[in-house]
């Protein structure tokens, strides 16, 4: 039984409120079912002090309840190895947030360790591994998330990541993609979404990061105006596309719909409407088929 103010904290992470509230219901209810892990520190007035290894939410879960000691597995580490357990313990853990597994991954390679190494670690294979740390040597932090929330397979962020920003080299690798049924369907369109955002916006995802302020100046000023400026571009030259594909589409449903045999066959499986907007492109005056 350990007093919970001689142990120090050393890899904080956030917790979801829910799943935090469920584990101080739980241990409220039945007790701590398993104890945290420390590893003792001497200090200079002699008093003991240790550092946690793994447990920080049964931690505050028993802080919140009122107690002021805990049970722990007391294990002889040093500072490194320590540290090393906690990644490799909120890594390892059943939901891990996206963005938390990729900084634990990333930390575990600037200790020095190996795709391997960390892979045997962490459970997640090496060839997985290897593709994460590729992305993140390449800055690649958007195309990072987008595979840990699962939008898109690695295969394919690794594909986009080496066309650089040609975009016919990232069409030609999209469509490789799509050709061996790696992405199809949504998550190529969420793959078409991510290469807007990081031609716009960059390879670097900013959310989560805290702001700091900067000196403004001329140059600075000319900068944001050139890239406001391209956002706009941007924006435009995807509008006319839209309204290019809207044009298609009505002229296909007008040549379609003047087909009676086809217009029977949609009333029998009762398809013989469409949306508003559709309809009033369709037909001046809108309304069913």
């Amino acid at each position: 039984m350990i007093p919970i103010d001689s142990i120090e904290i050393i890899n904080s992470r956030e917790h979801d409120s829910r799943v935090f509230e469920e584990i101080v219901d739980n241990i409220r209810a039945i007790g701590l079912k398993k104890p945290i892990k420390v590893t003792p520190r001497a200090t200079r007035n002699g008093t003991e002090k240790y550092l946690l290894v793994c447990g920080e939410g049964r931690i505050r879960a028993y802080q919140r309840l009122g107690e002021t000691v805990i049970p722990a597995l007391i294990v002889d580490v040093n500072d490194e190895d320590a540290f090393i357990m906690s990644l490799v313990e909120n890594i390892a853990r059943r939901s891990p947030r996206p963005l938390e597994r990729l900084g634990g991954i990333r930390r575990l390679y600037e200790q020095g360790y190996s795709s391997h190494a960390i892979s045997e670690k962490t459970g997640l294979t090496q060839d997985y591994i290897q593709g994460i740390l590729h992305l993140f040597r390449h800055g690649e932090e958007r195309l990072l998330v987008a595979v840990e929330i699962g939008r898109i397979p690695l295969s394919a962020a690794l594909a986009i990541a080496g066309a650089g920003d040609d975009d016919t080299a990232i069409e030609s690798a999209l469509q490789d993609a799509y050709e061996s049924g790696r992405l199809r369907g949504r998550p190529l369109l969420e793959a078409r979404r991510v290469i807007e955002r990081r031609k716009i916006l960059g390879r670097a995802d900013k959310r989560g990061t805290s702001k700091k302020c900067v000196d403004v100046t001329a140059s600075s000023l000319v900068r944001a105006y050139q890239n406001e400026v391209e956002r706009q571009k941007a924006m435009i030259r995807k509008a006319e596309f839209t309204q290019q594909r809207l044009i298609f589409i009505v002229s296909a449903l007008r040549q379609l719909l003047s087909d009676e045999n086809f217009v029977n066959l949609l009333r029998a499986e009762d398809l013989a409407t469409l949306p508003r907007y559709l309809a009033d492109r369709v037909w001046s005056s809108g309304g069913a088929i």
